[in-house]
């Protein structure tokens, strides 16, 4: 009954702001005008700052496997498919002043995105053998960006099924590293991470809504300077990982993680520039064999 009442609600409003702008055109053009300068904002400010050289891109815009909606939060971004009910691609920056924040108490439920169509919730993954799998991480969004960027954190538009060995060992091993080592060592990171889906589609049992990934894919960049390219680092990890494979053993180049999934990443990037970086795997430039040396808690 509530969401008829809601709905019913909602009905009245618009149809109230139907009359008035019928009654006073004038109120129908400020209207207009302010959803324009809403919109403006969103695309050629709000966006922007959270994006590094450009929107990701799908490479066939004919392929709806691919097709995405952006939508923005705390300290991070995402592209949203409402037919897999996975984030195809999700992106934040991480920066060495991580560490001299204070740590939050960690919340004991996801919740469903009032933006989402396919409505996936909390319970969407109970008793499925899978764990809800943060892209932009816990740790980060709260450090960085406090309450809000916490919560945003664990919406389930920001969510994929990983299995645990995976999700608790392998892809925590790897959170950490970026966090320790990579942010430390270059001052500010930018991170693309997201789901690979290979082969026929397989969904959640507890909701079909779901579908089940194959692999990960996280990218890493470096910000340009003057007389000095950026530098990327990126993983492709497969759902199958015993859990405790050192990271190298997962080290593939951009061009090859596009490949898979089908999005074009870093889209305004110089191309002079982007083949290289995007061809190159450089793991000595990030440190990457000192960071599988040493022994990470779980």
């Amino acid at each position: 009954m509530r969401k008829k009442s809601s709905s019913l609600s909602l009905f009245k409003l618009l149809q109230g702001v139907f009359r008035l702008s019928l009654k006073y055109p004038m109120l129908l053009l400020v209207v207009l005008v302010l959803g324009l300068g809403s919109y403006g904002y969103e695309v050629k400010i709000a966006r922007p700052a959270l994006l590094y050289q450009g929107e990701p891109r799908p490479i066939d815009f004919k392929n709806s496997d691919t097709w995405f909606r952006i939508l923005r939060n705390h300290g991070f971004i995402l592209g949203y498919s409402d037919l897999r009910g996975n984030p195809l691609w999700v992106e934040y920056a991480l920066t060495d002043q991580i560490a001299d924040t204070p740590s939050m108490k960690r919340p004991n439920h996801f919740e469903t995105d009032w933006r989402s169509i396919n409505r996936v919730s909390h319970e969407s993954y109970q008793k499925s053998g899978y764990d809800r799998g943060h892209m932009a991480p816990n740790y980060a969004m709260s450090h960085l960006y406090g309450r809000e960027g916490q919560a945003d954190s664990f919406l389930m538009t920001n969510i994929t099924p990983q299995k645990p060995k995976l999700n608790q060992q392998v892809w925590q091993h790897l959170e950490e590293a970026e966090i320790k080592y990579f942010a430390k060592l270059f001052g500010k990171v930018w991170v693309i991470t997201g789901p690979v889906f290979s082969g026929s589609v397989e969904r959640l049992k507890s909701d079909p809504m779901v579908e089940i990934p194959d692999a990960f894919f996280k990218i890493y960049l470096t910000e340009t300077a003057p007389n000095k390219p950026p530098t990327a680092l990126a993983f492709l990890i497969p759902q199958t990982v015993s859990g405790k494979e050192p990271l190298a053993q997962f080290l593939t180049n951009i061009d090859s993680v596009e490949a898979q999934t089908g999005i074009d990443f870093f889209t305004e990037l110089d191309d002079r520039i982007e083949e290289h970086v995007e061809a190159a795997i450089e793991p000595l430039s990030w440190g990457l064999p000192a960071v599988d040396k040493v022994s990470v808690h779980h």
